[in-house]
């Protein structure tokens, strides 16, 4: 079944106005900030363009904290084990290792900056377990607010240097590149700038995707309504190479909220819960991890995301429970959370609260090295848009904001080594199109059916089936046109590398291949081709 061919440029109007910067930074989470807080202190003008608002992303809904070697008794080696063994010999040993040894940093730095983590009170941090860790190395806010508390600090430091330049309400349409391929710029619309209908441009020196996830490509996500893999879009169409696109992770527990509930975004219940002892049970209180894993609830994602599908199958149902009524002062450690039950009607302290996987992470996207370069000149991308290595098919828990600090910086100190000269952008010869907007619903359905926790052959088949029938060209050119382009260009990508890898590894779990093999312990690596057509490359480990 073949796929759809996908847009090579979206169809949007001329650019109504431009303005000049050294970096632009699309994406305003923690990794776009703290790569933009880097770069001023290198002394470069800087331009953070946003979706909608500065802190509407992923960042301030991470309930879980930041994982990193801060207790005396841990050590980098042990961190960088708990991470490859999550990552199923996908990780890149390399990548693991710079965000080990320099996490402990960037977490500190994260602090100097404003952000305030839980202690105890004898001033020491609150360090916390999570699944896939065997020691406590978490760091919290708030109990469960720890993404809300980066976000604040990030935002507040941001604020007070007048030499970044925040856009928002900005959707990022192409990137532009000059004529010997380099990254120049973005064209973006921004709501009531410019003309009527607010296309511009941005012209840089280099360019930061800081975009965030893609789990609206799904019906049943953890991810804001903003995750629409723009990013990873916009980078396939400029020609660069994106890779472990198959391996999305489903939180294993996500708040049920009933068969009949449509919400843009499910609330999460967060592995600190588990962490700090609460337990999977089935309807009759029994619980139903343990033996499947020497961690239990606390196995890595992929692990307690089959265990409760295998749970569902057996017993024909369609969520399991957590118990954390046994937990002390459950409501002030976990406030979120608790807030969250409550306003469905669950009393944690005194019920069952009712869970089932949601899609919740994109271990793969634009390819990455170490420094954050992507496969074109001048393009860098960081945070859940980049694909670094470092989580290989499936991230460890509290991994990701680590991972946005430490490469951020990265990025940073490569652009201030290379830095080129302004360059004006080469016209684009690519044909434009753009899909209607409407796809957005039905697309959602068929992945969550066809390319979801649960794939095979035939599922796959059918949601290729359904891609192709869903690209019907778009009427006009809008943001709900870019976005719907945007997800079926990353659906495509996925479901192709999903059909291609035929085995069960990390989060990608396929029942008609029900085991890992050595055949596949390799990457899959994506582009769009001069037609439109996806392209794929094979890359052993």
């Amino acid at each position: 079944m073949d796929l759809p061919t996908l847009p090579r440029r979206l169809s949007a109007p001329e650019p109504g106005w431009a303005e000049n910067t050294d970096v632009v930074v699309v994406g305003s989470g923690i990794a776009g900030l703290t790569a933009a807080l880097h770069l001023r202190e290198a002394g470069l003008h800087v331009t953070v363009v946003t979706k909608v608002n500065i802190d509407d992303g992923s960042t301030r809904w991470a309930q879980g904290g930041i994982a990193a070697v801060l207790d005396p008794l841990d050590t980098p080696a042990a961190h960088a084990e708990d991470t490859l063994v999550a990552g199923v010999g996908l990780s890149d040993p390399a990548a693991v290792e710079v965000l080990v040894t320099e996490g402990p940093a960037r977490v500190r730095e994260l602090m100097r900056w404003g952000a305030e983590f839980d202690r105890y009170p004898d001033g020491r941090l609150m360090l916390t377990r999570e699944g896939g860790h065997h020691a406590n190395r978490i760091v919290h806010a708030g109990g469960d607010a720890t993404g809300a508390e980066v976000q604040r600090a990030l935002h507040a430091a941001v604020r007070r240097d007048p030499w970044i330049r925040l856009v928002e309400h900005a959707l990022v349409v192409d990137l532009l590149q000059d004529p010997t391929g380099r990254a120049c710029g973005v064209t973006l619309h921004v709501l009531g700038e410019g003309t009527e209908e607010g296309v511009g441009a941005v012209l840089a020196r280099a360019v930061v995707l800081a975009t965030g996830g893609m789990g609206q490509i799904f019906a049943v996500t953890t991810n804001p309504v903003v995750s629409t893999g723009d990013g990873v879009a916009v980078a396939l169409r400029a020609g660069a190479v994106v890779t472990d696109i198959e391996f999305v992770q489903f939180h294993p527990t996500a708040l049920y909220l009933g068969g009949a509930a449509v919400v843009d975004q499910q609330p999460l219940v967060s592995e600190a819960l588990r962490g700090e002892g609460a337990h999977l049970v089935d309807a009759d209180g029994k619980r139903f991890m343990v033996g499947q894993h020497e961690l239990a609830e606390l196995a890595p994602r992929d692990v307690v995301a089959k265990g409760i599908f295998r749970e569902l199958r057996s017993t024909g149902t369609d969520h399991v429970f957590l118990d954390a009524r046994h937990l002390p002062d459950v409501a002030h450690r976990f406030p979120t959370i608790t807030a969250a039950c409550l306003a469905a009607g669950v009393d944690p302290r005194t019920d069952l609260i009712p869970v089932a996987p949601a899609a919740h992470y994109a271990s793969g996207g634009v390819r990455t090295d170490l420094a954050g370069r992507t496969s074109i000149p001048g393009l860098y991308a960081c945070g859940e848009v980049a694909c670094t290595g470092v989580h290989g098919a499936n991230r460890l828990a509290s991994n990701s904001l680590l991972e946005g600090l430490v490469f951020a910086r990265r990025i940073a100190a490569d652009i201030r080594r290379e830095l080129p000269p302004p360059a004006d952008p080469a016209p684009a010869d690519a044909p434009r199109s753009v899909l209607d907007a409407g796809l957005r619903a039905p697309l959602q359905r068929e992945m969550t059916d066809g390319a979801g926790v649960l794939r095979s052959a035939a599922s796959l088949d059918r949601a290729a089936a359904a891609l192709a029938r869903l690209a019907a060209p778009g009427a006009r050119p809008n943001t709900g046109s870019w976005e719907a382009s945007n997800l079926l260009t990353v659906a495509s990508a996925l479901v192709a590398a999903a059909r291609r890898r035929e085995e069960t590894r990390g989060c990608h779990w396929r029942e008609d291949f029900p085991a890992a093999s050595p055949r596949w312990l390799g990457h899959l690596l994506a582009g769009i081709d001069g037609t439109g057509g996806l392209t794929g490359t094979w890359e052993p480990a």
